[in-house]
């Protein structure tokens, strides 16, 4: 028999139990997000190439480094999606959204791909939970969707003292030009102190070089220039009032002068959340987002005003400390056929519940059917509450003997009256 490939580097299977843990961040996300009437998108996991060209930009290190790209059977160059804003604004322009609704509230689930080096929290294939907002361009909007974010952590497990919240403002497109301008002329005066990636940046994104964990460029940039200073009074005003609505919403928070996020869509306000819970170490941001108000024009549709978020769900597991079996739901019933006859009445029995609704294993091996002390730690082990024999005198009766597991208690029961008996005992 040949050998099986591996799978492909960085793109991981997952298991039970720890998928449970998975299932549970994703229902709590969904329901805070229900809550605040966003409505699911599902887009496709490939585009075309020139659409994260056009949107995240061509000399990010996303475009430049990371992408999964290919020409398609037809020759046309298409990727991998690395990130979700961009979809959901091609959605957005090719539905023509705006004519449909005056707000639009999308949020999504599911993977996201970028080649880079693969590391604990940081895959090649990774999964994002990410919403857009499209047209509100009030300062409110903006602190809603921090508030909303850190109410989802909680809802998820992560306490509230152990998220940092930090922002800042990128102002208008134009004053970010300016800002810029005057990056470059700080780190041309300082040519001689700056490293390899940096120097590349510099002719490229030089607003990358306030992302370096270089020691040296760490050092340097606390004297570089900083973004609020440069902004207008009414850009700092903007940014000033949602500080006021985060205060309203009593969210506390830090302002990062230094905080640039690394995609060119990006406005206005920008934000991120890190957390000191789990096992996170040094990458420990596990979302961030931002205003994007120039994105959808950029793509084709009108000047629309638009926010948005990413939320990494493997770093969010890595900071959620209980295992994945502490969230994986538990048998409710198990039944312990002792014969292949048992094992023929049992099975519609198991059926009715399961269709119920009720949470149903049933042995079906032939060389377990015999021993029910096994039957019974496999049941033990599933975390049943209840387990059903049956043999030959239950079958004769049409009484089946349950043994409560949570209790240590056994008695008898109709047949017939089985869901009902089961309901009440698990209520």
């Amino acid at each position: 028999m040949p050998d099986v490939p591996p799978g492909v580097k960085g793109m991981n299977d997952i298991f039970a139990p720890e998928v449970s843990k998975w299932q549970f961040l994703e229902e709590k996300a969904r329901g805070v997000l229900d809550a605040f009437a966003y409505r699911e998108l599902r887009t496709p996991v490939l585009e075309y190439t020139s659409l994260f060209v056009r949107s995240v930009g061509e000399v990010t290190d996303v475009v430049e480094k990371q992408m999964y790209t290919f020409d398609d059977r037809d020759g046309r160059s298409v990727s991998l999606r690395p990130e979700g804003t961009a979809s959901a604004v091609r959605a957005y322009v090719e539905r023509a959204q705006w004519n449909k609704e005056p707000v639009t509230r999308w949020y999504y689930l599911g993977p996201m791909f970028r080649h880079e080096r693969a590391q604990r929290g940081r895959l090649r294939q990774f999964h994002q939970v990410g919403a857009e907002w499209f047209g509100v361009d009030q300062p409110s909007a903006d602190a809603e969707m921090i508030a909303m974010l850190v109410a989802m952590l909680e809802e998820i497990g992560l306490p509230r003292d152990s998220l940092q919240i930090t922002l800042n403002s990128l102002g208008e497109p134009g004053e970010r030009t300016a800002y810029r301008d005057a990056l470059v002329a700080f780190y041309r005066d300082h040519r001689d102190k700056l490293d390899e990636d940096s120097l590349r940046r510099l002719e490229t994104n030089p607003l990358r070089i306030l992302d370096s964990k270089s020691p040296e460029i760490v050092a340097l940039n606390q004297n570089a220039p900083v973004l609020l200073e440069t902004l207008s009074d009414e850009s700092r005003s903007r940014f000033h009032r949602v500080e006021e609505r985060l205060a309203d919403l009593r969210i506390g928070y830090t302002v990062d002068q230094r905080l640039v996020r690394g995609l060119d869509y990006y406005t206005a306000t920008i934000f991120e959340i890190k957390t000191d819970a789990g096992e996170l170490g040094a990458q420990n941001t596990i979302c961030g987002g931002g205003r994007y108000d120039g994105l959808v024009a950029s793509l084709g549709g009108p000047k629309t005003p638009a926010i948005g978020f990413a939320l990494g769900v493997e770093r969010t597991l890595l900071a959620m400390t209980e295992p994945g079996e502490s969230y994986e739901p538990a048998i409710s019933v198990f039944f312990a056929p002792m014969d292949p006859a048992a094992l023929a009445y049992a099975l519609p029995l198991a059926h009715r519940l399961r269709v119920a609704g009720i949470r149903v294993e049933i042995e079906h091996r032939p060389a377990s059917l015999k021993n029910l002390g096994n039957q019974l730690k496999r049941a033990d082990k599933l975390r049943a509450r209840l387990a059903v024999i049956i043999g030959g005198n239950e079958m004769a009766s049409g009484k089946l003997t349950v043994k409560d597991l949570a209790h240590g208690t056994q008695f008898e029961i109709p047949a017939t009256d089985l869901e009902s008996k089961v309901r009440q005992l698990l209520d």
